[in-house]
């Protein structure tokens, strides 16, 4: 079931949002070469108990994982994907990290995830980033009253595949409120004018993961969580939570 929210119940996810998106200021202000991922993981959790939220992916457990997470971030680095749990990992310049977190607060969900290099960086990585920010905005672009929601995959997908890159089929999206992972999925390529009807009170975390090697295919690590890519190439992953309205778009998740 999708449901609909009202505009205070917008309101009270914008500062879930809030929460989530001066953690990751925090991380993202931390992150040069030496610090440790498990040091970044530290900072996120500190700010979000600071401001009175829960982590949202701390425990969490899908299907399709074997354990619970034991992290508050996901630290993904170089070909990793998606997922990468934060351990004693040193970052070395020109690292490709991506970090995804989540938190609940008084009872809403925010997720969101950025992909920086540690340090001045190659340009196909820079291209990499830059591109997979493009068609996060394309996508948010295409979340208005009346639009399918294919037409927010294709946006992306749009993007992505000029550049050349790979698209991993499987993982993507997903509507967001109460819980952090809500109907419907918001698959990262997709047909325009399909899918359901999006309406003004829907929200979503819409996320591009591109892989710099242009092949969709990924593996999945001992751990059960990191999504590797099958060439070694690099992955950019970014996201935001929006809110569909009529005047436009909202994003819940900026500072």
């Amino acid at each position: 079931m999708v449901e609909i929210k009202t505009a205070a119940e917008l309101d009270a996810m914008r500062e879930a949002g809030r929460v989530v998106a001066n953690a990751l200021a925090a991380v993202k202000g931390a992150i040069k070469p030496g610090v440790k991922l498990i040091e970044l993981d530290e900072i996120a959790a500190t700010v979000i108990r600071e401001s009175g939220a829960k982590p949202a992916f701390l425990h969490y457990q899908p299907g399709f994982a074997p354990t619970p997470f034991p992290a508050v971030i996901c630290a993904s680095v170089n070909d990793v994907i998606v997922h990468g749990i934060p351990d004693g990992y040193l970052l070395r310049q020109g690292d490709v990290v991506t970090i995804d977190c989540g938190a609940y607060l008084n009872g809403w969900a925010g997720d969101s995830a950025f992909t920086v290099i540690v340090g001045p960086g190659r340009q196909a990585d820079l291209d990499l980033i830059a591109t997979a920010e493009k068609a996060l905005a394309a996508g948010i672009a295409a979340a208005v009253p009346g639009a399918r929601l294919g037409d927010i995959g294709a946006a992306i997908s749009a993007v992505g595949r000029a550049a050349g890159y790979g698209i991993p089929q499987d993982f993507g999206g997903h509507g967001i409120g109460r819980h952090m992972h809500e109907d419907p999925h918001v698959a990262n390529e997709a047909r325009r004018g399909r899918g359901m009807v999006l309406k003004a009170g829907m929200t979503l975390a819409i996320e591009p993961m591109f892989i710099a090697g242009g092949k969709d295919r990924y593996r999945t690590a001992k751990d059960g969580w990191a999504l590797h890519t099958v060439d070694g190439s690099q992955a950019a992953h970014v996201e935001h939570s929006i809110a569909i309205t009529d005047e436009g778009p909202r994003v819940l998740t900026q500072v």
